[in-house]
């Protein structure tokens, strides 16, 4: 028998409308948004508390070491803002650094020279500043609590789990993180993300200061 995990119950639904309405990839981070939509926070706070809460859910897909983009409407101004914090090269990093470290002008697939600086959090802070209603802490908040008490993982998420499992293994810091048992987790396995959670609390303290310096 072949299930359909991707619509477990097909039936007809009638016309629901609504005046918000949050989408993401993993349900667990729309719930986080429309959480916060609940709790008086606007479009802005929603999506930066779902964006951080996938992070956590779908560790395998997604990341705090990630970039960000945005296009926001301000209907108080009357404009539409763009935001582009995708990560830029390091200072650092000329022909003559490769050349000197690897003996050769190519960047390595893996370790900390193979990535350009993370602004998915950057971003976060900066639209947030601009536009958020809620705290900062208050936006992360969601996201803390699913990486300190744990979430079920999901049949999607575990494949990719699954899929990630050898390069996982082959970095000693990414296994005791994600391997903890020393394989990836089963689904519906009830997962925590301690470290993670601290790291959070971290950025949602200094507003994401912590995560740069």
């Amino acid at each position: 028998m072949n299930f359909n995990w991707a619509n477990p119950y097909a039936t007809v639904r009638t016309p629901v409308f609504a005046r918000n309405v949050v989408a993401t990839s993993q349900p667990l981070a729309a719930q986080a948004g429309l959480r916060i939509l609940q709790d008086g926070g606007n479009a802005v706070d929603a999506a930066i508390a779902a964006a951080a809460v996938i992070t956590m859910t779908e560790p395998c897909s997604n990341g705090l070491g990630s970039d960000n983009f945005a296009i926001v409407w301000d209907p108080e101004s009357g404009r539409l803002y763009g935001m582009n914090s995708s990560g830029t090269a390091p200072a650092a990093w000329t022909r003559q650094y490769f050349e000197r470290k690897y003996r050769e002008p190519q960047i390595p697939l893996r370790g900390w020279d193979s990535v350009t600086v993370p602004g998915a959090v950057a971003g976060w802070s900066l639209l947030h500043g601009k536009f958020g209603k809620r705290t900062f802490a208050d936006v992360l908040a969601p996201a803390i609590e699913y990486a300190e008490r744990g979430f079920a993982v999901s049949p999607i998420v575990q494949d990719k789990w699954v899929r990630a499992t050898p390069l996982l293994r082959a970095l000693p810091g990414f296994a005791e993180h994600f391997l903890p048992n020393g394989r990836p987790p089963a689904v519906g396995e009830h997962f925590v993300l301690g470290g993670a959670a601290r790291t959070l609390k971290l950025i949602a303290d200094t507003r994401g200061e912590a995560f740069y310096r």
